[in-house]
């Protein structure tokens, strides 16, 4: 079983930063991708960063690029996701993923999901 608890979200105004953190346990050393998704009203869930474990290959949406940095600490397992420069669009709840093998973008690439954390930035 494996076990996936974000944390970090929060209210910040357009231009700020903020860092999400993905406490992962369980068999979570079998899990070679791990990535970041978001989630606003109304929309379909979007990818928005992965890392490949432990070779730190990393990817991007366009939306995220220049902007956003996923980051792991190997000593305690965790991934972070780093947001500068955040705008109202950004505005979504953030799930931390987690799958068996490094893959594509999709939703359907990702084994494990934990319970999103909300991010709002205001105008």
């Amino acid at each position: 079983q494996v076990q996936l608890v974000e944390s970090g979200g929060g209210l910040v105004q357009a231009g700020g930063s903020l860092r999400l953190s993905c406490a992962g346990s369980g068999r979570i050393y079998s899990l070679y991708a791990r990535g970041w998704f978001r989630q606003a009203p109304g929309k379909e869930r979007e990818f928005v960063a992965r890392i490949r474990w432990p070779a730190l290959n990393t990817d991007y949406a366009d939306s995220a690029k220049g902007r956003f940095t996923i980051s792991r600490n190997a000593a305690n397992n965790m991934v972070y996701l780093q947001m500068n420069s955040l705008e109202p669009e950004d505005t979504a709840v953030y799930y931390c993923a987690a799958g068996s093998t490094f893959r594509g973008r999709g939703v359907e690439d990702y084994d494990y999901w934990g319970q999103g954390t909300q991010v709002t930035v205001s105008s």
